[in-house]
């Protein structure tokens, strides 16, 4: 049933999807993973392609590089950073591809191309804190053998990727077993705190020096080159040629030791990247761009518009559905079951899991975050209707089929309005559970609240996670206050009482 019901859903999300764009369709789109680098090159793709004059869309920090693969192989995306590392080992494991020329091969049969090195290498690497790495005598990874007792963290697309922790560990017969995932980005905090002792760090991470790091010696050459290039569709070329011929200015511009220094400007002085790229555009290449920043109220003014946006519509989906199934299930109690089974199982499924497999069916942006609401939905209005109906006194019952009142004028006349309590306040937990799912959506690309959060942590800026959390907190109780209004004005007063005195 879940199939079939995206299905239909999926052309209604993909016209919302349009009417939520204000400018139409952009010529050009953009994609960067949930680090500061790929925000930083990005947006220096974003920039240079709109001094074409291309309209730009620069969908930032995707969750995972599954996620702007698929968009990329989709064509909801035209171009995104990534690494040749990540290409064999990951995306394109499954075969042997010896050298770039083989790699653009494999990409072409997919319909993408591949631009030439940016010029630096952010391979994989293994690091500690500089004072205990010195007491414990560690300098390459291989001297990790003698201290099982280690704690490691590593971030979660580490733990699964082909070059990551698993082959890793048995390329160096390492013994650790306290080895958690966790995101990248407070694996440094961790380190810092000393909850974790040795984690994966990328070679252009400017914390490396910030919090004192030793980068140990890949001393059996474990980790293949990481080469930064950019990774586009076939088709870019002749849709938008200038600005791919722009885009492409950067190959050879980036030296190691010049990410480096973008990434701490961005990530210890607090510099917004769209300012770096701005600035290094300007000094390495002559192109001069306008960054215009937002003050704090337009930004948050756009994100509750995102935010209504993903609640609003998978809510009014979901009732539409949820209400029908629910009156369902009180009149056949066996359907019933099978019913509210479904949406509980559907309810267990973790939502960033949830939002990742309607990638490949719906693609990126609000439509996966819309439709994943609408499945959470759907199990607390469901459960409540056919609760608040089977609940009904079985004297109210008998005097409506003593009136011989026909089914249907029953249903709508006194059992629904009967139930209404019941049937509100399953709506209101629902909404209220969709604003803070909705921060998820963020990583697909919807936007909303999540935007803030997911950028404050990668950060580590408590102010931009504060500018994300509290106005979805104010909305989650907005919410579930308009919902005890209109209760108030939609129920009679003597359902709502009885509904008080049994809920205590």
């Amino acid at each position: 049933m879940g199939l079939v019901l995206l299905l239909m859903f999926s052309l209604v999300l993909a016209s919302c999807e349009r009417a939520s764009t204000t400018h139409g369709e952009p010529n050009v789109r953009v994609g960067s993973k949930k680090f500061t680098e790929s925000v930083i090159l990005g947006e220096m793709v974003t920039q240079l392609a709109r001094s074409t004059g291309a309209s730009v869309r620069h969908r930032r920090e995707l969750g995972g590089t599954a996620v702007l693969w698929e968009a990329l192989r989709r064509g909801e995306l035209d171009v995104y950073p990534e690494y040749t590392g990540t290409l064999r080992q990951e995306l394109l494991s499954g075969r042997k591809l010896p050298d770039d020329a083989a790699l653009r091969v494999a990409l072409a049969e997919e319909g993408l191309r591949m631009s030439a090195p940016l010029g630096f290498n952010n391979t994989y690497a293994l690091g500690m804190k500089e004072a205990e790495a010195e007491r414990l005598g560690i300098r390459t990874i291989s001297d990790l053998r003698a201290h099982p007792e280690l704690r490691f963290g590593f971030s979660n697309e580490f733990m699964e990727r082909g070059d990551g922790w698993p082959a890793l560990r048995d390329s160096y017969r390492l013994p650790q077993r306290d080895v958690r995932g966790l995101d990248h980005d407070l694996a440094y905090r961790g380190l810092d705190a000393g909850s974790v002792q040795v984690t994966d760090l990328y070679s252009t991470d400017a914390e490396i020096a910030a919090y004192g790091l030793r980068v140990l010696v890949d001393d059996v050459h474990h980790f293949p080159a990481y080469d930064a290039v950019l990774l586009y569709r076939a088709d870019f070329e002749s849709r938008a040629p200038e600005a791919l011929a722009a885009i492409l200015r950067l190959s050879g511009t980036l030296s190691e030791e010049k990410m480096v220094k973008l990434n701490a400007r961005a990530r210890l002085e607090r510099v917004p990247e769209a300012q770096v790229a701005s600035d290094f555009l300007a000094q390495s290449l002559g192109v001069s761009t306008v960054v215009r920043g937002e003050g704090l109220a337009s930004r948050v003014w756009l994100r509750t518009r995102e935010h209504l946006f993903l609640v609003g519509v998978s809510l009014l989906a979901a009732l539409a559905l949820a209400v029908p199934l629910g009156v369902l299930a009180a009149r056949s109690p066996r359907l019933g079951q099978g019913v509210l089974g479904l949406a509980g199982v559907i309810q267990t499924i973790p939502s960033l899991a949830l939002l990742v497999v309607m990638i490949p069916l719906l693609g990126i942006g609000s439509r996966p975050a819309i439709a994943a609401l609408f499945l959470y939905s759907l199990l607390p209005i469901v459960r409540n209707t056919a609760s608040g109906l089977t609940g009904i006194p079985l004297e109210v019952r008998e005097s409506a089929e003593a009136l011989g009142l026909p089914p249907l004028a029953r249903l709508w006349r006194i059992d629904l309005p009967m139930a209404s309590p019941s049937i509100l306040a399953g709506i209101q937990t629902a909404a209220v559970i969709n604003v803070g799912t909705a921060t998820l959506g963020a990583l697909v690309g919807a936007g909303g609240y999540g935007q803030p959060i997911l950028t404050g942590i990668r950060l580590d800026d408590t102010r931009l996670i504060l500018e994300g959390a509290i106005p979805a907190a104010v909305l989650a109780l907005l919410v579930s206050g308009a919902f005890e209004a209109v209760g108030r004005v939609l129920v009679p007063k003597g359902l709502r009482l009885r509904a008080e005195s049994e809920s205590r």
